[in-house]
């Protein structure tokens, strides 16, 4: 038999084709009705010490604010918005909301908590979403402490209020293409002049730098070869801010390369308070300790997806949870979350009462992000080939744990800090090569 000329076998594979390809993927719960995905979140389960007995009613109650918050404004369209690596910023008023930006800075509109507020809001949002942690982290723990702790009262006044409403967004601009780990080697200039100054260089890897209102920049002053501070407006002539593309995690977060071409700065938006780069640590002693929460919420975050997933699983007639090995697995996770809540706790309770040091925040920082690798990769395993669907959380979390592994101090550089703290030896700088090379 024939096809008909206007129905060649080849017309019709196209048309077959393209009838498949125009069909709209299966809701995962249609697709995969044995468990539920992440867009509802699941209880909390990763409580098992009962941490929240440490807390105050204060801080219990914004733990529960923001966690429903997120449950409800942002798992819905997380894994959408993370899988176009677009931000959600229909999401940023209800961020707002919850008054939690400019964290522990006293007035000028901003919330005052706690360091132990903080750090428990910054777990409850990366305990969905690892992306708005992080970009709330910039924002406040970056951007608007850098103001409040080293800027003038005329520049508090004026940036504060609106920047703790979340009606303008800032970001915190010190690392550059050439100096990650060995961030005060800053090579961006300032160059004095009349009424103000002018800022030449790059910037690399900066949160929010895309679509930030005010960008807090460092750069090496020309005539003292110090580090000053400056806040940039957007749109500055001069001044150009390029997306990061390609990443394997934070998504959703816009990270940029930043232009700086004869960049004007007036008199008035010098950060006074930072003369040296040593001023730069008042600032990362706060968000060291709360980038060290990050990790925290994301292993709650994928301890209750597992824990609702293997009992809604079910192979051989029985529920993934009866088999030994998940449980095994699951104690592991579950038991790194609760020594992970319980360092990160002592390490705000040292901040509070002003004994903590920089290898306190180093060693927290870096520990908590190894046994939180641990954590989700023992995840990934248990939702086996789901484990590599953004849907069940999981798999996001995964990758985007990999980049909050690196940044604020990798792994390695926090714990030279450390080890340099407990035996007065740095090692940081590699060995002089001799003189004499035997090769």
């Amino acid at each position: 038999m024939k096809v008909p000329p206007s129905h060649s076998q080849e017309d019709m594979h196209k048309e077959v084709k393209s009838n498949y390809f125009d069909l709209p993927a299966l809701d995962v719960s249609v697709a995969f009705p044995q468990a539920t995905p992440a867009s509802i979140f699941p209880p909390c389960a990763s409580d098992y010490y009962q941490f929240d007995d440490l807390l105050s009613r204060k801080e219990q109650a914004l733990r529960k604010k923001v966690r429903e918050c997120m449950e409800k404004e942002v798992a819905p369209i997380m894994a959408k918005y993370w899988e176009k690596a677009e931000f959600p910023f229909e999401v940023v008023p209800k961020l707002g909301a919850l008054r939690i930006a400019g964290g522990s800075i006293k007035g000028y509109g901003c919330p005052n908590l706690s360091i132990t507020a903080n750090a428990i809001a910054t777990a409850e949002i990366a305990s969905v979403d690892a992306s708005c942690s992080t970009f709330i982290l910039v924002h406040s723990s970056l951007g608007m402490l850098t103001i409040g702790l080293c800027g003038s009262e005329a520049q508090k006044q004026k940036y504060l209020p609106s920047l703790a409403e979340l009606k303008t967004i800032a970001c915190w601009a010190l690392t550059e293409p050439d100096y990650g780990s060995d961030a005060s080697a800053v090579r961006t200039t300032a160059r004095k002049v009349d009424g103000g100054w002018i800022l030449d260089g790059q910037k690399r890897w900066i949160g929010n730098s895309t679509f930030a209102d005010i960008l807090v920049i460092f750069a090496r002053n020309t005539s003292t070869n110090q580090i000053n501070g400056f806040i940039v407006k957007k749109n500055a002539p001069g001044l150009q801010a390029t997306k990061i593309d390609n990443k394997i995690g934070l998504r959703m977060v816009q990270n940029g390369d930043i232009l700086l071409k004869n960049v004007f700065v007036p008199d008035e938006d010098r950060l006074p308070g930072v003369n040296s780069f040593q001023d730069t640590s008042k600032v990362l002693a706060v968000s060291r300790v709360l980038v060290a929460w990050q990790p925290i919420g994301i292993s709650m975050g994928v301890y209750d997806m597992c824990h609702r997933y293997l009992k809604e699983r079910k192979q051989f007639g029985a529920p993934l949870a009866a088999f030994q090995i998940n449980q095994q697995k699951l104690v592991r996770m579950l038991g790194n979350v609760q020594a992970m809540l319980l360092v990160g706790w002592r390490l705000c309770k040292l901040y509070e009462n002003g004994k903590m040091t920089p290898g306190h925040a180093s060693m927290g920082k870096s520990w908590i992000s190894l046994k939180a690798r641990e954590t989700v990769s023992l995840g990934r395993e248990l939702l086996g080939g789901n484990g590599i669907l953004a849907d069940f959380l999981v798999a996001k979390a995964f990758c985007d744990l990999e980049p909050i592994y690196t940044y604020e101090g990798t792994y390695d550089i926090n714990t030279l800090v450390t080890g340099r703290e407990i035996t007065g030896i740095a090692s940081f700088k590699p060995a002089a090569l001799s003189k004499q090379s035997r090769l």
